[in-house]
């Protein structure tokens, strides 16, 4: 199936924010539209300050823009009070950041109930839900691991498993790879791409990895809070040769 065929499940629509230091107001996104399709592979990608990670926290709505519309599977989230804003971020968003955020005294297993557990599913789903996630990235024998004990690109997956552990529709990832070495992080990168693959999850990945806009189907560009460029999966490629 095309990326033209799919159902879109995100509209992003004339968004601005920006942020205050001091007296100065500093615009981080200057009037961002886009669309993302189901089952997308979509990178947001840019240099350090370009208003990626600024973008990807208002996708989720863990921030609010100052102006414009940003619609999650039809629902505007900006219209949202506090309490169905984090039904949906429970239920149809999951999160991947460059620094794991696993909680040090749970272990692999019980970080991946996390979400299960605050949605008040019964124990035993949760732990036959999580064994489930943590085979899916190929920890099933690391699952009474606490994080200090996992590598970098394991305490990685389980984050990925934890994101994945409520079926979410949409999977946004912050540099995912910014903390791993080269060949950890290609590993991650082919472990997303074959879960959004197998599962249909669409993945929002914010990066300046190269590596992971060469397996995207679209690349947006970001510089200075405006798109610079979108482009598909074979002309993003080339340009990144």
């Amino acid at each position: 199936m095309s990326v033209s065929d799919m159902a879109p499940i995100l509209d992003v629509r004339q968004v601005k924010k920006s942020y205050r230091m001091g007296k100065v107001l500093v615009p981080a996104l200057s009037g961002v539209s886009f669309d993302v399709q189901e089952g997308e592979f979509l990178t947001i990608f840019g240099p350090s300050g370009s208003g990626k990670s600024t973008l990807l926290h208002l996708l989720g709505g863990l921030d609010r823009p100052d102006e414009g519309e940003i619609l999650v599977d039809g629902a505007n989230i900006l219209k949202l009070n506090d309490s169905n804003l984090a039904e949906l971020r429970l239920n149809k968003i999951g999160f991947v950041f460059q620094f794991f955020n696993l909680l040090p005294r749970l272990t692999a297993l019980g970080n991946v109930e996390l979400p299960l557990t605050i949605a008040g599913v019964s124990d035993g789903e949760t732990i036959d839900r999580a064994k489930e996630m943590l085979k899916l990235v190929g920890l099933e024998t690391r699952e009474n691991h606490r994080p200090y004990e996992l590598s970098g690109g394991e305490q990685q997956r389980v984050a990925i498993a934890r994101a994945f552990i409520t079926n979410p529709k949409i999977i946004l990832a912050d540099e995912p790879t910014g903390n791993l070495d080269t060949k950890t992080g290609l590993e991650i990168v082919q472990l997303m791409k074959k879960l959004n693959k197998e599962k249909g999850q669409t993945f929002i990945v914010v990066t300046h990895d190269p590596r992971i806009a060469e397996q995207a189907d679209r690349t947006i560009y970001l510089k200075d809070g405006l798109i610079e460029d979108i482009k598909e999966a074979e002309t993003a490629r080339g340009t990144m040769r």
